[in-house]
């Protein structure tokens, strides 16, 4: 498998999702064992819901071991450019900006506000500095934006 970049902070929610969902495994293995008594397998509908839901959910907790033990965490960025853990506000328009956090491809789905690093709108804006006019290059059309802020959180 290839080394993929996270943030620290990336790495540290991965962590505390498998936590949680250590603690509702109990609950998941129950229900199975529950569904699992009320006899015949074949034709339970209870069993194989109970079943496919532990599945998920280990198979989750599988996939989070998985990206925690193959990423290669991000240096704390300096702020002057925008980086992997910056925390960006992009001009689309006049009075048209919105601020995203600039993440690794694998921790995109974490919020609705981060950027994957790969995205058309991330890799455009990835290494330039505040003030810069980028062109994006997106499946619906190209267009123009310009970074107007770079911030390092607290605590990256």
């Amino acid at each position: 498998m290839q080394y993929h970049p996270i943030t620290k902070a990336g790495v540290q929610a991965f962590a505390d999702e498998i936590e949680q969902l250590k603690k509702e495994r109990p609950t998941r293995i129950k229900r199975l064992a529950e569904a699992a008594a009320l006899g015949d397998r074949s034709e339970n509908a209870e069993y194989s819901a109970a079943k496919r839901d532990l599945r998920q959910l280990e198979s989750r907790m599988r996939y989070l071991d998985k990206l925690i033990r193959y990423a290669e965490i991000v240096p704390t960025p300096t702020g002057d450019t925008a980086e992997i853990g910056t925390q960006v506000t992009i001009e689309f328009g006049p009075a048209d900006d919105d601020t995203y956090a600039l993440v690794g491809p694998k921790e995109s789905g974490q919020a609705e506000t981060n950027l994957a690093s790969d995205s058309p709108l991330g890799s455009a804006i990835l290494h330039h500095r505040v003030g810069d006019a980028v062109s994006v290059t997106a499946p619906a059309g190209s267009y123009q934006v310009t970074l107007t802020k770079i911030v390092v959180p607290d605590g990256l």
